[in-house]
């Protein structure tokens, strides 16, 4: 048995979980999740717990995977996700215009990027020093979809990737990047 698989799924108060055949619709006070049922998964309700089950060993990779997108639907609705992005970089900006963000990161054009709907951002300035000697700016995304979150924040890293020597460039505030010594001068 899948030992994720296995684990309920408790709903808290407020959310409501509809089993249609081939999707699982979440209802919540943040808004609507649905999320896709594998072929032999089955759910069921059971004493405000959600209960995930495989028909068969073949179904075994699929049965955690069912389970963990439908707890990530109701932890959506429920509280919802964030994640921090750090704009590292001496002139690196970002603004928020209407649903777009416009950043200036060192090319000679600034870079547009529209936030699908659903992802909100919002920009804090840090004009202190930050540890590298560099402007420094945090967006906060967030989000009820944990996997559109993650592909918007993978699409914001990419448009800026971190340098190796000085670490300028668009980074997720909850890494660690070791930054490469330079050359070694005489």
């Amino acid at each position: 048995m899948s030992r994720v698989g296995k684990k309920p799924i408790s709903l808290p108060a407020g959310v409501t979980v509809t089993i249609h055949e081939k999707e699982l619709e979440v209802k919540g006070p943040k808004g609507t999740l649905k999320t896709p049922i594998p072929n032999g998964i089955k759910f069921r309700l059971e004493n405000n717990h959600l209960i995930t089950e495989r028909e068969g060993d073949e179904y075994a990779a699929l049965h955690g995977l069912a389970r963990a997108l439908a707890n990530n639907a109701v932890i959506g609705v429920t509280q919802g996700f964030s994640k921090a992005m750090d704009i590292v970089g001496v002139g690196y900006k970002a603004e928020l215009q209407g649903r777009k963000l416009v950043f200036s990161l060192g090319y000679s054009h600034p870079v547009e990027y529209s936030l699908p709907e659903g992802i909100d951002v919002k920009i804090e300035r840090d004009n202190a020093k930050s540890s590298i000697n560099q402007y420094q700016a945090t967006l906060i995304i967030t989000g009820i979809d944990k996997q559109k979150l993650g592909q918007v924040c993978a699409e914001l890293n990419r448009l800026r990737k971190p340098d190796a020597y000085k670490g300028k460039g668009i980074r997720y505030a909850d890494r660690v990047y070791k930054l490469k010594p330079g050359k070694a001068g005489k």
